[in-house]
């Protein structure tokens, strides 16, 4: 490579394409045809199956009558009414996922997971071992598929942005037949950074929403490149100093971040759709106690504490509001999180209706650095022994075999599990049967 080449590289741009981002195709849908091939070619689509339900992922069948993610369900049924509805499997999909990153992790240290379906990679110290950047992106995705039998797309670049924009590149295209795939590998060498990004919309940028698409097209922007000639000046000035310095580097190919490793969790939370909205305070108080058990468990799992607590609050118009509190002892334990979620919640008027409530802890620490307090000192930590007991049998018996008096149903207690509800609430059991033309699959 020409020293000239070096020099012309944009700060941040490596002189070569060494930084991958694999994205899994339909992820969440994959892994469901894996244990239901018998729906392979139907229209499936993962989320919640409820009037107020999402979609999480849909088959590429499903997408190609419109359906995709973060849709509501009801349109989603409206637009493929004989599409096969799945709640999703969360602990399946993390399951999966820890055996795609073991895949990325053997090629290089430097994986840095997105989600449970994606993650940058810098494989700049891998080359000499395995072969060239788009070698090893050739390699992953064929191991993906015959060790787990998923496919993926993966981008080759100079940067993690302009990575992210060729997996998109790659990814297969929707039709009524199942996903048309392309090379599954899309590159783009640092020299060619500019030519590639310029004539993409602008909304392809990290940043531009709604609200932002419609002050650069009412600044004359429709491309990357339309955005990339405007003096950063004025773009400032649009859309303030921070965002608008943000979108400019990024319509220019700079981006200077590197792959992370070992990015660390920033905070740990629970949320729940409701079926109806919910009016009474008393309700929603009991929501919080399975909130806590679930949040005060996973930090006791992730070995953590944490130092905020925050809930949110989405009312029946979709006005969503946070409440928080910060507290003098960082703390895994569920009585403290409920406790001081209670009383964020008391801050809170719900007779308007509650469509969403959650609970989140932030501020997050090694439970090593927790200090006991004047109380614990004298007379024993107290509560760490119980919750130490309870994660001791959660771990024997499962998760369904201790927990608050609030969660005990018809058929034992009910854990509010990691991701539960994550889409929203399903139908009623009793409104989905067999034969009826619910769009729904017996499980």
């Amino acid at each position: 490579m020409s020293n000239s080449r070096i020099t012309d590289l944009r700060p941040g741009e490596r002189p070569f394409a060494t930084i991958l981002h694999v994205d899994m195709d339909a992820f969440f849908v994959s892994v469901e045809l894996l244990d239901q091939p018998e729906l392979r070619g139907r229209p499936v689509v993962v989320g919640g199956a409820g009037e107020r339900g999402v979609v999480a992922a849909a088959s590429y069948e499903a997408r190609a009558h419109g359906v995709h993610s973060a849709m509501s369900s009801a349109q989603a049924r409206r637009l493929c009414p004989h599409a096969v509805f799945l709640s999703g499997r969360h602990h399946r999909y993390v399951e999966v996922s820890a055996k795609i990153m073991t895949i990325f992790r053997s090629y290089t240290p430097l994986v840095e997971p997105l989600s449970l379906d994606e993650a940058f990679l810098d494989v700049a110290g891998a080359e000499r071992r395995v072969g060239s950047a788009t070698t090893i992106a050739t390699l992953i995705r064929q191991q993906i598929l015959d060790d787990e039998g998923l496919t993926c797309c993966v981008g080759v670049a100079g940067t993690k942005f302009i990575a992210k924009l060729a997996s998109e590149a790659a990814k297969p295209k929707a039709s009524t037949k199942g996903p048309q795939f392309g090379t599954g590998v899309f590159v783009v060498e640092p020299a060619a950074t500019l030519s590639f990004l310029r004539p993409l919309p602008v909304q392809a940028l990290w940043g531009v929403g709604p609200a932002t698409l419609a002050k650069l097209e009412r600044m004359g922007v429709a491309t990357v490149g339309d955005l990339a000639d405007l003096p950063e000046a004025n773009v400032v000035s649009a859309l303030g100093r921070s965002q608008g310095h943000h979108l400019h580097s990024l319509a220019n190919g700079f981006d200077d971040r590197i792959v992370e490793a070992d990015r660390q969790i920033k905070s740990i939370g629970h949320e729940e759709t409701f079926v109806k909205d919910h009016r009474e305070r008393s309700t929603l108080e009991r929501e919080l106690v399975g909130f806590a058990d679930a949040v005060a468990s996973r930090l006791r799992k992730s070995e953590l504490v944490c130092r905020t607590v925050q809930i949110k609050v989405r009312f029946g118009d979709f006005n969503t509001i946070t409440r928080s509190a910060t507290l003098a002892v960082p703390t895994d334990d569920a009585p403290t999180l409920l406790q001081t979620s209670r009383a964020l919640l008391a801050q809170v008027d719900p007779s308007a209706g509650v469509r969403l409530l959650g609970l989140s802890a932030s501020g997050l620490a090694p439970a090593g650095a927790r200090q006991l307090t004047l109380e614990e000192a004298a007379n024993g930590p107290g509560w760490e022994d119980a919750s130490r007991t309870i994660d001791e049998i959660r771990a024997r018996f499962g998760a369904g075999s201790i927990g608050p008096a609030v969660l005990v149903g018809p058929e034992g207690i009910d854990p509010k599990g990691q991701q539960r509800q994550q889409w929203g609430p399903n139908l009623p059991e009793d409104s989905v049967r067999p034969g009826r033309d619910s769009g729904l699959s017996p499980r």
